[in-house]
């Protein structure tokens, strides 16, 4: 395999930063229009005084949203399109554009994930199944982050965010070690790995004044640095260095109903100590690790992931689920098996619970 690696074309960060779309817009074409979600386009629109065609989006990333655009797109000769919101507005916008041949600017609202700056999103059933991962031929061609927004929103999309990002250096770290592909279909470059470190580091120095900033929705270096970390450093870190265990144990906690109303990073986190006890990690590394996940409050327990019985004919489906050949976890050292994953989410609860006190 060659090296691979992907960024988007221009990464634009700061508070007010939204005041820049019009102009941006203009620098990839005459006709804008912006895919909203519904906090973009009831709330944060209407006060900036931006002026570019709305089109509200339909809440679900999936087959009949992008046939609706589509022809939304082609009556209005739309020759740029900007995705704002979350995830699935962003990912729709994402799809849309790539298959309308158009270039797409992404406005994140939260910090919550590292998806604005990636080449990949996910598709879903109308009913919100997941149905498979889609491969745009380019990254975004903007990513515009206003971190005044993002100061705004609520604190637990930042920390979200954080736990996201805090499995970077670690999967990064593992394809390198185990020669494995990256998300592009690459070996990673020291480019990538390198982001990745960087990004683990800025978490553990800037994490918890990040946090505090943004219970009090204020704009502070700390938060800046943070926002840059989930959204820029995360997003080429994974995509240009790879993912391993962490991501096939969140996966695999979406086979227990009641981790449904955690978020994608907070999963992704307990991913993180799993694979700790599963790849060996030193026990200062680890400490290190649930140290930083206590200080800013993701979970450690799968208590806080709303699993209250750690039953372990339960907690072997999350372990099979995580350990289907096409999951990241093979990327690890060795032979990944259900019954390893099983002992290392019982060992990251137990120390999670130890150190709790419980």
């Amino acid at each position: 395999m060659l090296k691979k690696a992907m960024f988007p074309g221009k990464y634009l960060q700061g508070a007010g930063a939204l005041q820049e779309l019009p102009a941006l817009v203009a620098q990839f074409g005459a006709r804008g229009m912006i895919l909203a979600a519904g906090t973009a386009s009831n709330r944060i629109l209407p006060a900036s005084g931006v002026d570019l065609p709305v089109e509200r989006f339909g809440g679900e990333c999936c087959t009949s949203e992008l046939e609706r655009l589509a022809a939304v797109l082609a009556a209005g000769q739309v020759d740029v399109l900007v995705g704002m919101g979350g995830g699935k507005a962003i990912d729709t916008a994402k799809i849309a554009a790539d298959r309308a041949g158009i270039p797409v600017i992404i406005v994140p609202t939260t910090a919550s994930t590292d998806a604005p700056c990636s080449g990949c999103a996910v598709l879903y059933s109308e009913q919100g199944v997941f149905e498979s991962v889609y491969y745009q031929k380019l990254n975004p061609a903007a990513v515009l982050v206003d971190t005044a927004i993002m100061a705004a929103a609520p604190p637990r999309f930042l920390v979200s965010g954080m736990g996201d990002a805090l499995a970077t250096w670690f999967e990064a770290r593992s394809c390198v070690a185990t020669q494995s592909a990256n998300a592009c279909g690459g070996l990673s470059t020291i480019t990538g790995l390198a982001l990745a470190r960087l990004c683990y580091d800025t978490l553990l120095d800037y994490g918890l004044a990040a946090k505090i900033a943004a219970e009090q929705q204020i704009v502070t270096p700390a938060l800046e640095r943070i926002v840059e970390a989930n959204t820029l450093l995360s997003g080429i870190g994974f995509e240009s260095g790879g993912l391993a265990a962490a991501h096939s144990i969140h996966n695999g906690l979406t086979a227990l109903p009641e981790t449904h109303g955690c978020y994608h990073g907070e999963k992704v986190a307990f991913g993180v100590l799993a694979g700790l006890q599963l790849t060996d990690a030193l026990p200062e590394e680890s400490a290190t690790v649930y140290g930083f996940c206590e200080q800013v409050g993701l979970p450690t327990t799968l208590a806080d992931l709303g699993v209250q019985d750690c039953d372990r004919r339960r907690l072997l489906q999350v372990a099979e689920k995580a350990c289907a050949p096409i999951e990241s976890i093979h990327h690890e050292a060795g032979v990944m098996t259900p019954d390893k994953v099983l002992q290392a989410l019982l060992a990251a609860d137990a120390l999670g619970r130890h150190r709790k006190g419980l």
